[in-house]
């Protein structure tokens, strides 16, 4: 397991807070539902600042490729995370309601211990499908041999017999 790193939120975005490091997959409990396998690791870069209406921002980029679950055929999907995303600081729920409803920013509670592997997964959850899949005809089903020789098989099928009681 990796060093979390901890961040007083507005103390950062004070100080201009700049952090670039490297999360391994493996540390991620809640995305381990979302992959296929766990190997390899994601980039962050964190930047605190205050921004052009004058109000603390963090802005988080996350990059890496992770290979999540295909839900139709249950395959290793290939999937390349590119996040970008401004995050308006409130310090009270008042303010986290009011910046809810301007769809236009995502907003968060400013805490004095956010933990950065947090705020990267959620991001990264965020981020995914709610059903992540091959495109059509690419999942491993429809390349299968056992799915092509079910396809091309010349033999009766399973329903024939009921067929046959029909006529009777």
């Amino acid at each position: 397991m990796s060093v979390r790193f901890v961040i007083d939120a507005l103390d950062f975005v004070r100080k201009a807070g700049k952090r670039h490091g490297k999360i391994q997959l493996a540390d991620l409990e809640r995305v381990q539902d979302f992959l296929h396998e766990n190997s390899g690791a994601v980039d962050y870069w964190i930047n605190g600042a205050i921004g052009q209406d004058n109000k603390p921002y963090l802005f988080l980029q996350v990059k890496g490729e992770i290979y999540l679950c295909c839900q139709r055929c249950l395959g290793r999907l290939p999937y390349a995370l590119e996040i970008q995303t401004s995050l308006l600081l409130v310090e009270t729920e008042a303010e986290l309601v009011r910046a809810d409803e301007d769809e236009s920013v995502d907003a968060l509670l400013a805490v004095s211990d956010m933990d950065v592997q947090d705020l990267v997964e959620e991001e990264i959850i965020l981020s995914l499908a709610i059903s992540t899949r091959h495109r059509e005809g690419e999942c491993d089903i429809y390349n299968s041999k056992r799915y092509k020789a079910a396809e091309n098989t010349d033999s009766e099928s399973p329903f024939a017999a009921l067929k046959a009681l029909k006529k009777v």
